[in-house]
């Protein structure tokens, strides 16, 4: 009887994934105008540059780095959907004092970097429960699938969000554009109250203490013998993104002489990308397993660095730098709902939340580093140098994992 009804099984047939699916398409179009605003709060409101973007960066990932093993062990212990109903609220608050400090001429790197600091805090509570309560709302074939609808919203949200931010920025000024995704989160979180579903209940008493509990999730990434390459691989990867992101903004934005909406427009192109790699992605993995989907997607983001790192202030050099950003794009499509698929697939229900905070804490870790030390790099040698080593790095990240037993990875394939 099994057999024969699991075919038939379908996401629209999850209503509770289905509202779940909306709130999170919402908040990721505000995202991404906070995304792109904020950098440009930083490089044209207060005149700074690839240092300061980065400090700014690094704040808004340092509490991942600080206390995102603890989390995680929150995240175990509580129902997820109120987690991520308050973390949306308090994240809506938190960008509605940006624009109040720039409107009173109180606005500085210093506040900014305090705010972004808070904003990463609740980031980090939403991100974990938010991966965690996926499992629950979907069966494991339907993982990979269900990760892909998220891709292809994200995607739709950063082709649009990026040039919708770039219009704000210049109709209403950077600071007033993140009143937007301040409205973004609020209607997430109240879109998060339609969410049916049945979870375990809060467990506040630690059976084995906090540390304990920390700790078992760090052996569980570390010690299983595919996560292990698999958590490596990625922590490179996220390394050279910090130090390249730090760079892109002034890059783009005086090297080669692009407007804020012209930024926005190029960053658009890749949402396209991604989109176009979400749409795909559950097909690649289906036939050349998701192990070889990961790596190739990694290899085809260092091309993708790479072409960013050698164009220039012509209209060639700007088409190049949009065919970079494309691949990008598509590369990340492609990659992520593999990535994660497998990542709640072979992953307990109980470790879900320790799991996704503490991978994701010390990936945001290498934010943390990477990011200032990008910036700082670029501001002393120049933003191409660091542009290529990222490209490098990304490349190294694919090696990497090609050489270990992941490539030979597949998840169970999803009903058609």
């Amino acid at each position: 009887m099994m057999d024969v009804m699991a075919p038939r099984e379908r996401l629209r047939d999850r209503p509770g994934f289905l509202a779940f699916w909306t709130a999170a398409t919402v908040s990721a179009f505000g995202t991404y105008v906070t995304t792109f605003a904020v950098q440009v709060v930083v490089v044209v409101t207060l005149e700074e540059g690839a240092t300061e973007v980065g400090l700014v960066s690094s704040a808004r990932w340092l509490p991942y780095l600080l206390v995102g093993v603890l989390v995680g062990v929150l995240v175990d212990r509580s129902r997820r959907r109120g987690l991520l109903i308050g973390a949306d609220l308090g994240r809506a608050v938190l960008l509605t004092s940006i624009p109040v400090l720039a409107v009173t001429g109180q606005l500085s790197i210093g506040l900014l970097m305090a705010v972004m600091a808070a904003f990463g805090l609740l980031s980090l509570v939403h991100d974990a429960a938010s991966q965690s309560l996926v499992p629950r709302l979907v069966p494991p074939r339907l993982l990979t699938r269900a990760n892909a609808r998220l891709d292809q919203s994200d995607a739709v949200a950063q082709t649009s969000g990026p040039a919708l931010a770039g219009a704000l920025v210049s109709l209403l000024t950077a600071p007033l554009a993140v009143l937007v995704d301040a409205v973004s989160y609020l209607a997430s979180g109240l879109l998060l109250l339609r969410v049916r579903i049945e979870e375990p209940p809060s467990r506040p008493r630690w059976s084995r203490g906090i540390a304990g509990e920390a700790a078992e999730g760090l052996r569980w990434i570390y010690g299983h013998r595919m996560l292990r390459p698999l958590a490596l691989s990625t922590h490179v990867w996220f390394l050279s993104s910090a130090a390249a992101g730090a760079v892109l903004p002034p890059f783009a934005l005086r090297t080669l002489g692009l407007s804020p909406f012209g930024f926005g427009l190029a960053l658009a192109v890749c949402g396209v990308g991604g989109l176009l790699g979400a749409l795909v992605a559950t097909r690649l993995g289906m036939r050349y397993g998701a192990g070889r989907v990961v790596i190739g997607a990694r290899a085809t983001t260092a091309v993708a660095w790479a072409l960013i790192a050698v164009s220039t202030d012509q209209w060639s050099g700007w088409l190049l730098f949009g065919v970079g950003q494309f691949v990008f794009g598509l590369s990340m499509g492609a990659e992520n709902a593999n990535e994660m698929g497998y990542w709640q697939a072979v992953t307990p229900d109980r470790l879900q939340g320790r799991m996704n905070a503490t991978r994701r804490s010390i990936n945001r870790a290498m934010i943390v580093v990477g990011a200032p030390v990008g910036g700082v790099l670029g501001d002393a040698f120049g933003f191409r140098l660091v542009l290529g080593i990222a490209a490098l790095g990304f490349l190294l990240s694919a090696v990497g994992l090609g050489a270990t037993g992941f490539r030979r990875i597949r998840l169970p394939a999803a009903p058609s």
